[in-house]
């Protein structure tokens, strides 16, 4: 996926990942544990090896709004 404003298909997490989020400058991320907000903000924070690039969209001032958590039916 490139630019586009729709979070990725669940079908496109890897195994296991059950969190995504958005950061501020449009960058999608799949997450292993659940994400929290940065202190600084624009951006979720996990350790670095619980998190993979996903895709990028455009720039979005909502981030925060953007933690989704896997479906169940998306297992």
């Amino acid at each position: 996926m490139t630019h586009n404003q729709t979070c990725p298909s669940w079908s496109e997490a890897p195994p296991g990942w059950n969190w995504l989020a958005q950061d501020e400058d449009g960058r999608w991320f799949w997450y292993r544990v659940r994400p929290v907000l940065g202190a600084g903000g624009g951006i979720w924070r996990s350790p670095s090896r619980a998190q993979q690039f996903a895709c990028q969209a455009e720039p979005n001032s909502n981030w925060f709004d953007t933690l989704r958590e896997r479906p169940a039916e998306a297992s």
